[in-house]
């Protein structure tokens, strides 16, 4: 069962491999055309797996900034993984272990996070571990190549791929989009959210990463008032049983 589920992994997990080989490609051409060696630019790519973030940091590290600069704006582009990893967290499977668990968290990104979301069972530690690798590898291994081409290869062919992750991302999300109502009035509440932030007066001077969080939460809140999940009767029950169950020794009611 948990080669199975490890497979499966493998399987969800290539295509967005291949997104991040060529995103990734970017980064390490830069990295190493501004001065950095090839193997502290496959080394920030394998410890960190955030595209945003690496792109940002690498410039504050050029410009010699400081570490708490350096600090600040990584957490701020990357605080929206908090958001995904408690997402993450209240479906994986209930024996997953924390040494698991802290292992899923570190390889969370945006991609990883909407294909685990539409995954139609708990996620496990051997499936995670599949959905996980292979873009790591791909990350990782664009970077290295990226790196040792960084002599070859044009720079406005290194702008470029930048649009790879964003053309990644979309089509993870259209899918589920055509089929499901609430999937679509929820991306086009953040586009329009999005959009606020970009132009509207007073919102476009809120940083970009403090601009996702607010997005997320006020677009996840509305969506979750407008779409809740009806329980059904017979998993209710069950639910209400396990809360009797559960709280007799402490006398706490169920409500």
């Amino acid at each position: 069962m948990k080669k199975k589920e490890f497979v499966q992994g493998i399987k969800d997990g290539f295509p967005i491999c291949l997104g991040y080989f060529s995103v990734s490609m970017a980064f390490g051409l830069r990295a190493v055309l501004l001065g950095m060696p090839v193997w502290s630019a496959v080394a920030i790519s394998l410890f960190n797996l955030t595209s945003a973030g690496q792109f940002a940091g690498l410039n504050i590290l050029v410009a010699q900034g400081t570490m708490v600069e350096l600090a600040l704006t990584t957490l701020i582009i990357n605080m929206r993984y908090f958001l995904m990893s408690l997402s993450v967290s209240q479906k994986v499977h209930s024996g997953m272990k924390m040494l698991h668990r802290l292992a899923v968290s570190y390889g969370i990104t945006d991609e990883i996070f909407a294909v685990s979301m539409q995954y139609k069972s708990d996620l496990t530690g051997a499936y995670m571990a599949g959905l996980i690798l292979t873009p790591v590898l791909g990350w990782t291994g664009g970077t290295l190549f990226g790196a040792v081409a960084a002599s070859f290869m044009p720079s406005a062919l290194t702008n470029a791929m930048g649009i790879a992750l964003y053309g990644m991302f979309i089509a993870i999300i259209i899918p589920p989009a055509r089929e499901q109502k609430s999937v679509l009035v929820t991306v086009v509440m953040a586009i329009v959210a999005s959009l606020g932030f970009t132009y509207l007066p007073v919102l476009k001077n809120l940083s970009g990463g403090w601009a996702i969080i607010v997005i997320t939460l006020l677009v996840s809140g509305i969506a979750a008032w407008l779409f809740p999940i009806d329980v059904p009767a017979e998993d209710a029950d069950v639910l209400g049983d396990q809360c009797v169950q559960e709280n007799v020794e402490t006398e706490v009611k169920c409500q």
